[in-house]
């Protein structure tokens, strides 16, 4: 089978977007070269980009008439290569997901890309740019039911009956993902701008007095507003029109208005849920539930192995599909002990007295003054910050799963089925260690284990983490024994 036939315009239109640069410079080279005869320049300029052109679509047309894929008995089969040809036999069982994306041209000529993940591998196996929608569709429904050992079905609505909407974004969900949203990895961006605009925009406002202090306040409430509007307007266009379905074996998932992503999630792949709410969020009373798998994720980019199943709806929804995916009882959590919270305390103090001695030191510079003083209202919210870092904390463990909860700005409530757990360890730090604290790590096949975001019963007393290490690693070797047995 070959890629669709409108495959050849967009790839010459996307590949010649991406050298248009290097025509550019080339042409600009050329034009001066010329002695800066206008009408000389402008022909070598046209006649280098019309020969740029012929070699982009010359070697695209190329590609789709040496492109071949095949669904064997056994594999996906895929011949590539315009100098080097390369065969590649996929197996049915060693792929993870069918990931299917459009962009908006993509979806006005009906074409999509489909990529095909395998387990255990942070890299696109192979990649078909661009077949038809429908047989992009017919691509991951194949190998879902190849990969199943399944027989095809003639009957259509036996196959809609396999398939059930768990969840479905409405317009007043899809709202309120934008205002609790916020990406910090935007930061960086938005500071770039400011120190660039910021201060000349503010000190024109105000030029006839010193407002050092004024600028440095007003400089970062316009970051945070900016990052919140610029965050809600991604996750609305990231999550627009969001749908999971459960489709035999698999979750399926559509999502996004400019760039539309559709892909699955393994069941027997699921390694740990995460119910996730921010501050915002917990207060308006939703949260997320996010799936974390024991390979890739489709729509999160190489590498990333966590998948949204709800990106919002109100928490006692999250509650609810989570325990259909998981069946965990209800959960009361264990605190840390009461000292953790006054190693919480010192910690606070600390990063407190290092801003009043900078807030004091920046006044030690000529031509600046402020009443530094007033950094020192951070003090009494020390304790208050310490408090809820520690009601904020806690631990479950029951006979089939291990429950943990961490955060405050953005909390996170990880739930591990026993029977997935990789590894159990314990770790003390030099601090923990003088307050007899340790905390206890549960680590899956899922990204968190690489990620860093492991379930972590954090800060518990020395002598509980030993016990809920040996607890976690003895219902472990049930729980493998229980499965083998059955």
């Amino acid at each position: 089978m070959r890629l669709d036939p409108l495959s050849i315009p967009y790839r010459i239109a996307e590949n010649s977007t991406q050298i248009a640069g290097g025509v550019v410079v080339a042409g600009i080279a050329g034009s001066s070269g010329s002695g800066g005869n206008l009408l000389q320049g402008a022909a070598i300029f046209f006649g280098i980009a019309a020969v740029g052109v012929a070699l982009v679509a010359g070697w695209n047309v190329a590609y789709y008439r040496r492109f071949r894929y095949e669904l064997t008995e056994d594999t996906f089969d895929i011949e590539s290569g315009v100098l080097s040809r390369r065969d590649r036999e996929i197996p049915y069982r060693r792929i993870q997901n069918v990931d299917i994306r459009q962009n908006v041209v993509q979806r006005l000529l009906g074409i999509a890309e489909v990529r095909l993940e395998t387990a255990g591998g942070g890299q696109t196996e192979a990649q078909l740019k661009y077949v038809n929608r429908e047989e992009a569709g017919r691509l991951q429904e194949e190998v879902g039911r190849r990969k199943r050992g399944q027989e095809p079905s003639v009957d259509e609505s036996e196959a809609e009956q396999q398939t059930e909407t768990l969840y479905s974004i409405t317009p007043r969900e899809l709202g309120v993902l934008g205002l609790v949203s916020m990406d910090l990895r935007l930061v960086p961006f938005l500071l770039v701008a400011l120190s660039v605009f910021g201060p000349a925009a503010i000190t024109s406002m105000l030029p006839d007095v010193d407002q050092w202090f004024l600028i440095g306040p007003l400089v970062g409430l316009t970051t945070l507003v900016g990052l919140a509007i610029l965050s809600g307007i991604i996750s609305m266009l990231q999550y627009y029109d969001f749908q999971l379905r459960s489709h035999g074996d698999e979750y399926r998932y559509e999502r996004g208005l400019l760039q539309r992503y559709s892909g699955s999630i393994p069941v027997e792949k699921v390694q740990t849920l995460s119910i996730r709410e921010n501050v915002l969020a917990r207060w308006l009373g939703y949260a997320s539930l996010t799936i974390e798998t024991a390979g890739y994720a489709p729509g999160q980019g190489s590498g990333a192995r966590s998948q949204s199943a709800i990106p919002i709806a109100e928490r006692d929804r999250v509650v609810e599909l989570a325990r259909s995916i998981e069946p965990f009882d209800e959960v009361t959590f264990e605190r840390p002990p009461k000292r953790a919270r006054e190693r919480y305390a010192v910690r606070y103090l600390l990063v407190a007295l290092l801003v009043i001695a900078g807030t004091y030191a920046v006044t030690l510079v000529p031509d600046i003054s402020g009443p530094w003083f007033l950094s020192a209202l951070v003090l009494p919210v020390v304790p208050i910050a310490a408090h809820v870092k520690w009601r904020h904390r806690g631990y479950y463990m029951g006979e089939e799963y291990a429950i943990t909860r961490n955060g405050f700005w953005s909390r996170r409530i990880t739930i591990v089925p026993t029977y997935r757990v990789q590894t159990v360890l314990s770790s003390r730090t030099i601090f923990q260690r003088r307050r007899r604290l340790a905390s206890v790590i549960v680590d899956t096949a899922g990204s968190s284990s690489l990620m860093g975001t492991d379930a972590v019963a954090a800060d518990i007393d020395a002598e509980q983490a030993d016990r809920l290490r040996e607890a976690v690693a003895d219902r472990l070797q049930v729980a493998i024994g229980q499965r083998d047995s059955s």
